[in-house]
């Protein structure tokens, strides 16, 4: 198995500290507002690459931190009168809610930041004896320029640094120096106790605490969107390779490609920002699912109705031609060709950087190679376990809802008319019916 770092830039044989074990963590979100699909996007990919190191063998332990104190949850407790913790629990639960809806269950455990605060507050302490940090007056920060190494992830230099969401007027060494922790700044917003005074974590440091306290001071994955690569990426790599001495913390850093809806970033000011729970009024989770991974995880990918309805469409020429098999899985052995085939185009995709939509394509030509061909009981069971392993691998349900008596009835009778309106040569008409049952899922052959 091949997997892309984004720390080497290039592809690597996949190999785990411990044999056949892989500790993986996935940045997880700010619980301030309603998950997006941009969010979607990040951790269906991320939950179907969980699933094919499982499916080949792997003990995968995957943990999400959740961000449950941070300026964004602050400001709108300011704004709705609502306490902040009130607004976490809430978001945080709803998130979860959504990923269930979206068949993203392979995370293990969401770690919250909050209860991570003893080894946050020690991971800082460690890194203040080793002299990488200091204390001042409104906080603890990063001595930036004490990590010779910082901008090996992003290849970016620190005085990029002054981009930082964290940047205010403070009474840090230097303005690249990020923020361990933040002291009170006023009465009303939550704090914590710590040796440095009454305040809260900044945002970097919860993940590297809690990633040391599961995994160790070296892991395996690290996962996260590709707006994550700089500056918080890099100050986890910062902080744990400091106070370890260990290098790399990581050995494979992974990142999606940012999603566009209709061509544009995704905003609220362009009117634009579609939630998960807005998307699913609308639209099947297993398409959404679907969509998602018909583009390489790395890949951008753009979000429209048309590209929704073409995946919807062909999920269910996926679907129809599984319920087809209408066979009972069985443990057989087939010597199908084009099985064999389907089966090496579709694992050898999947071994190459979790290459889906390669691998997807792959069923294709399977469903394509079986047109006209009278296939025995044998092969059907055969070629339908494998599409069960499929279904596993990419969290899409590929069982076919049943319709009712009445819409096969309706199905037939316009085709019966299209048939006569072709034996009449009324071709335009005809094909006009058969465009739009196209459009509806159907597959007309004439």
């Amino acid at each position: 198995m091949d997997i892309y770092s984004t720390l080497t830039r290039s592809k690597e044989n996949f190999e785990t500290m411990n044999k056949n074990r892989v500790n993986f963590f996935v940045c997880g979100p700010t619980v301030y507002d309603d998950a997006h699909i941009g969010h979607g996007r990040t951790y269906i990919s991320f939950d179907t690459i969980k699933r094919y190191l499982e499916y080949s063998g792997y003990a995968v332990f995957y943990i999400q931190n959740i961000t449950d104190i941070d300026d964004k949850i602050i400001n709108r407790s300011k704004e709705s009168g609502i306490p902040a913790h009130d607004i976490a629990r809430k978001f945080e639960k709803r998130y979860i809610e959504d990923m269930a809806k979206l068949n993203v269950t392979g995370v293990n455990l969401f770690a919250r930041a909050t209860d991570h605060l003893d080894e946050i507050i020690d991971q800082i302490q460690r890194l203040i004896d080793k002299g990488f940090a200091y204390e001042s007056d409104d906080g603890v920060y990063f001595e930036i320029e004490k990590f010779e190494e910082f901008g090996k992830l992003s290849n970016r230099k620190v005085d990029e640094m002054e981009s930082h969401r964290e940047l205010a007027e403070t009474t840090k060494k230097s303005e690249q120096d990020f923020a361990l922790w933040k002291k009170r700044e006023n009465v009303d917003e939550p704090t914590f106790p710590s040796p440095w005074g009454d305040g809260r974590p900044g945002w970097h440091i919860e993940d590297t605490a809690i990633t040391e306290y599961y995994f160790g001071e070296q892991y395996d994955v690290h996962g996260g969107g590709l707006d994550l690569i700089f500056p918080h990426h890099e100050a986890e790599i910062t902080q744990m390779e400091a106070v370890s001495g260990k290098s790399p913390m990581v050995r494979y850093w992974l990142h999606t490609g940012f999603l566009n809806v209709n061509g544009e970033k995704m905003s609220k000011s362009l009117h634009n920002f579609i939630t998960i729970r807005e998307l699913l009024k609308d639209w099947d989770a297993d398409t959404f699912r679907f969509f998602v991974l018909s583009t390489h995880y790395r890949s951008p990918i753009d979000f429209s109705k048309d590209s929704l309805h073409q995946s919807e469409k062909s999920l269910e020429k996926i679907k129809k031609f599984y319920t087809a098999l209408d066979v009972e899985v069985s443990d057989v052995e087939s010597d199908f060709e084009a099985l064999k085939v389907a089966k090496e185009e579709f694992f050898g995709s999947m071994d190459d950087d979790f290459n889906t939509p390669k691998a997807i394509a792959s069923l294709f030509v399977l469903i394509n190679d079986c047109k006209n061909i009278d296939l025995s009981d044998d092969d059907k069971a055969a070629i339908k376990s494998f599409l069960d392993d499929v279904s596993q691998i990419l969290g899409i349900d590929f069982t076919l809802e049943e319709t009712s008596a009445g819409s096969d009835d309706l199905f037939d009778l316009i085709t019966d008319v299209r048939s006569e309106l072709r034996a009449a040569k009324q071709y335009e008409l005809s094909d006009k019916i058969r465009d739009e049952l196209i459009n509806l899922g159907y597959e007309i052959s004439d």
